[in-house]
């Protein structure tokens, strides 16, 4: 089997361990890294193996596939520039800033015959994977994630950076459109919203509630589903869950059988298969913007609610 050769784009704090799993993965090999920081990319490829490139001319012409790891703006100009030389990509999430661009990296990637695949890590999480065995028409969904401060990804808010992940798994979970979305949110830290909360209601009737923060002191990451004969619990960093059923008269508790694994190495290995045997990955390029355009819209309602930016009432 021919081994594919990849590349990182922007080693940072998330980049660094693309190529650290690449570097492990069978039938894989690492053979470049790209960084604005030349001493960043020296530091990364010294560590995990490739060419510290000068340009990303350079680093294309090394690679078959590559993850493009920098910061969300530069997403749309990285990602257009590799499509267009035919490598496949795996760009982290969010997409893009904005939808526009990224329905123009999906339709550059099916032009370019590249596979494009977006980082929603969590849609790689076993416990998700296991408790959507369970799944059926859910009709309720309440979602929380809370992390310490990152000192990264300052350029987005909180929806962006955090709640995109439940977004892209709220509408892969429930397949209806979205008919109202009511958002809260306020900035602590941050220019942007650094908490938010955000009730969603979709044409089939299904509610979710959904709250993110990144100036929690614990990390929680968790999302509870009623449905007709279930309420279905997941712990995403635990990789645990279990089901309540009414059984006989009597709520029964059933644990979800976990097979646990890193999430990224699992995102990474499906990516290099992806784009070896030319599957469709599992967050396609469109179904990262749906989660963006979603996102982007709770954003605005928060921003427009911002007392910082009203203009303050004169006395009569």
């Amino acid at each position: 089997m021919k081994t594919i050769r990849a590349g990182v784009v922007g080693p940072g704090s998330i980049g660094i361990n693309h190529a650290r799993i690449y570097s492990e993965l069978p039938d894989c090999e690492l053979v470049a890294i790209y960084d604005a920081n030349r001493a960043n990319a020296e530091k990364v490829a010294s560590k995990y193996g490739g060419t510290p490139c000068s340009s990303l001319d350079e680093f294309a012409a090394l690679i078959d596939i590559a993850s493009v790891a920098t910061p969300t703006e530069s997403h749309h100009e990285v990602g257009t520039f590799l499509l267009k030389k035919g490598k496949h990509l795996l760009i982290e999430k969010p997409i893009s800033t904005n939808t526009a661009q990224a329905l123009d990296l999906a339709a550059t990637a099916a032009t370019n015959n590249c596979i494009l695949q977006v980082g929603h890590i969590e849609r790689f999480n076993p416990g998700l994977e296991a408790l959507e065995k369970q799944l059926a028409n859910p009709r309720f969904l309440e979602v929380t994630r809370l992390s310490p401060y990152p000192n990264r990804s300052m350029d987005i808010g909180v929806v962006l950076d955090v709640m995109i992940h439940d977004l892209e798994i709220l509408l892969h979970l429930v397949r209806s459109p979205v008919i109202s979305v009511d958002a809260v949110g306020i900035a602590v830290l941050s220019k942007g919203e650094d908490i938010a909360n955000v009730r969603i209601r979709f044409e089939n009737g299904c509610v979710a509630n959904l709250t993110a923060s990144r100036i929690s002191r614990d990390k929680v990451r968790k999302i509870r589903i009623f449905q007709e004969d279930a309420y279905l619990s997941l712990n995403y960093q635990n990789q645990s869950g279990y089901i309540l059923r009414l059984n006989k008269g009597a709520i029964k508790r059933e644990r979800v059988k976990v097979v646990k694994g890193e999430p990224l190495q699992r995102e990474l290995a499906a990516f290099v298969t992806c784009a070896r045997d030319g599957v469709q990955p599992r967050v396609t390029g469109r179904e990262a913007a749906a989660a963006l355009d979603l996102a982007i819209q709770i954003t605005k309602q928060i921003e427009e609610a911002d007392p910082r930016k009203k203009s303050p009432t004169l006395p009569a």
